[in-house]
């Protein structure tokens, strides 16, 4: 998923120094052919956190009005993405969004019709697209399928986020790679709530979600009530099942039969972000319209709104 990064280094803004700026601001300070130039945020801490030649701002508008940027990064949360990508695609700049994209289906709408009309370059960091392990998940996949079924366990103990419902947070990654594996959206889409409680920090919740592709069903559950991480996704083919636990080192083993204990499959190097900012480069750098990604993003919000009716 990603390319080779031509010579020219890209200057690089961020709209955000949360906990998952932070993760993009030391990405770009590990990667050759990328600088972070410019910051838009209001953390107290932020001029620590980057290169001291890196313009700070507390308004992200002054990024979008900045001409010395290849490329902007939104690391806000949710309810502001729609907003700030459809500002980059006006302000002609190269997008990579977190997800998930939006948290409607008309924003997400609004997102792909300005991307088709801009020629933009859209990228959404549903981040496990990203990794290593799914690139090469994709294409055992083809070798030893057809698919038959999907199954997935995500969660943790938390986050609990006060602006972002725990389905629109853990549901986003698991639905885009489902769907992504499948290539389509799915027919249908039910959610069971199977537990919710009150903690200390807010609410935890678990959820059960079917997704029916015609004679594909992907069968997930989400959890923020979890002790511990738990990251398990397994595509159910012809010739066998492929594992993929983000909590191992050995992230993607081939079941044969269901009495395999798994065979590690060789993955290339590089971390997930890395993975997904070289991407965003190398978009840059080819200089074509690319919105992929959006169309995706605008597809797994859809589902999310359904899923989100169906537990209402």
């Amino acid at each position: 998923m990603t390319d080779a990064v031509p010579s020219k280094i890209l200057n690089l803004g961020l709209i955000g120094a949360g906990v998952w700026g932070r993760n993009f601001i030391k990405t770009i300070a590990g990667l050759d052919g990328a600088r972070l130039t410019r910051l838009a945020s209001r953390n107290p801490e932020s001029a620590a956190l980057v290169p001291p030649d890196c313009v700070i701002s507390d308004d992200w508008r002054d990024l979008m009005a900045a001409q010395d940027l290849d490329g902007v990064i939104i690391a806000t949360p949710p309810a502001l993405h729609a907003e700030m990508t459809l500002a980059a695609i006006d302000a002609g700049l190269a997008v990579l969004v977190e997800k998930p994209m939006t948290l409607s289906l008309a924003e997400a709408e609004a997102v792909v019709s300005a991307a088709r009309a801009k020629n933009a370059i859209v990228l959404v960091d549903h981040i496990h697209l990203y990794s290593a392990a799914w690139e090469v998940l994709k294409k055992e996949a083809r070798v030893h399928g057809p698919l038959q079924a999907i199954s997935a366990v995500a969660g943790n103990w938390g986050p609990f986020r006060p602006d972002t419902p725990m389905l629109w947070d853990w549901g986003s990654h698991v639905i885009a790679m489902a769907m992504d594996l499948v290539g389509r959206r799915p027919e249908t889409a039910v959610a069971r709530s199977i537990e919710i409680r009150d903690v200390e920090n807010g609410k935890g919740e678990a959820l059960a979600l079917e997704l029916g592709f015609g004679d594909i069903t992907a069968k997930i559950v989400i959890s923020t009530l979890y002790a511990e991480k738990n990251w398990l996704f397994t595509a159910s083919l012809k010739g066998g099942e492929l594992v993929y636990d983000d909590t191992l080192d050995d992230k993607l083993r081939l079941k044969i039969t269901p009495q395999d204990p798994g065979k590690p499959v060789a993955l290339a190097d590089g971390r997930p972000l890395e993975r997904a900012v070289q991407a965003f480069s190398a978009a840059i750098h080819r200089g074509q319209a690319d919105f992929k990604d959006a169309v995706l993003g605008h597809d797994v919000v859809g589902v999310l709104e359904q899923l989100q009716k169906h537990l209402a």
